[in-house]
């Protein structure tokens, strides 16, 4: 169990909670920027920290580099490689600078993409994380989650950085009035990610996490699914092929969230709940007691969606969505 004993009871305390960066550096630096613009407390982001892919910059033997981003190859000179790392980076890919030699061993054997993604990857967050320091004053804690689509070893780098506290399982003290509990984990999805489960087993989970907290009327629970049928959990509908489905123009949208996380709020009645998954359903809304919300996430556009929260006892006194 991890404590952060800062405020009293009387005091207020600003959070700013964001999600889903998806490897977006832009994203990430926004995050930080506005927890030190905001002057909150607590900088929270509710999971999948890392990108999806990486793309292969290739040294050719002319020394030009090519590489395939957005439906197009690109070549440029060794000079134009910082803005195309950088282009690569702002939307959430992971740039890899490699020889035509390790690109055809790369098409040969998938182990060896695997072995240059989680390089890429982890060094990517420490980077990451090193820059904390550098943006926010050290009474400011950041807390992260990894969410589905973060593969194990990723709590490793976090476990080991100074400047972030890892999440998942933990009951956190936000102040001296409230505790908050988080999960990556969320219900099955088309896409079969690292932490995903049946909502039975997701139960199971919610519920020994939840044994630890002391107060429910006061608790923040932190879970990466949405509650289903919330409003905050409408995604496309998808065919048999993942793209999605559309009905006289528009996308059939369909609730996709998760039963399990439904249960937990609608038994417990935490007085928060703080949920992301699902990019295209931000907002905000009440089950009973509890307000949820769902910041959505433009990871790819490199725009920042967050929440502003500040508590205060057992009252929300405010609620405001940020974005930029």
């Amino acid at each position: 169990m991890t404590f952060l004993l800062r405020r009293k009871k009387e005091a207020k305390t600003r959070i700013l909670f964001a999600t889903d960066m998806h490897g977006s550096e832009g994203a990430w630096r926004k995050f930080l920027n506005a927890s030190a613009m905001l002057n909150v407390n607590i900088a929270i982001c509710g999971g999948d920290l890392t990108g999806k892919m990486i793309v292969p910059v290739i040294e050719r033997s002319d020394g030009k580099y090519n590489y395939y981003l957005m439906k197009k190859t690109h070549t440029i000179n060794s000079d134009e490689l910082e803005r195309a790392f950088k282009d690569i980076r702002g939307i959430g890919y992971y740039p890899y600078q490699t020889t035509e030699g390790e690109y055809e061993e790369m098409r040969q054997n998938p182990a060896k993409v695997d072995e240059a993604f989680h390089k890429v990857m982890t060094s990517t967050l420490r980077n990451w994380f090193s820059i904390i320091s550098q943006k926010l004053p050290s009474e400011t804690q950041v807390i992260v989650c990894p969410g589905n689509d973060d593969r194990t070893l990723v709590d490793d780098v976090i476990q080991e950085h100074k400047d972030v506290i890892n999440a998942e399982a933990k009951v956190i003290n936000i102040d001296d009035m409230h505790e908050m509990i988080s999960t990556g984990w969320v219900n099955p999805s088309p896409w079969k990610t690292a932490r995903e489960e049946d909502d039975d087993k997701l139960e199971a989970r919610l519920e020994r996490y939840i044994s630890q907290v002391k107060d429910m009327s006061s608790a923040i629970f932190n879970f990466h699914a949405p509650p289903l049928e919330s409003k905050l959990d409408e995604a496309p509908l998808l065919d048999k092929d993942l793209n999605p489905m559309i009905q006289g123009g528009r996308v059939i949208m369909v609730p996709v969230g998760s039963k399990a996380v439904r249960k937990m709020i609608e038994k417990y009645q935490p007085l928060l709940g703080l949920h992301g998954h699902i990019h295209e359903s931000s907002g905000s809304m009440r089950i009973g007691k509890t307000y949820c919300v769902n910041p959505g996430s433009e990871y790819a556009e490199g725009i920042l969606r967050a929440f502003l929260i500040e508590l205060k006892g057992n009252e929300i006194l405010k609620l405001q969505r940020i974005e930029g």
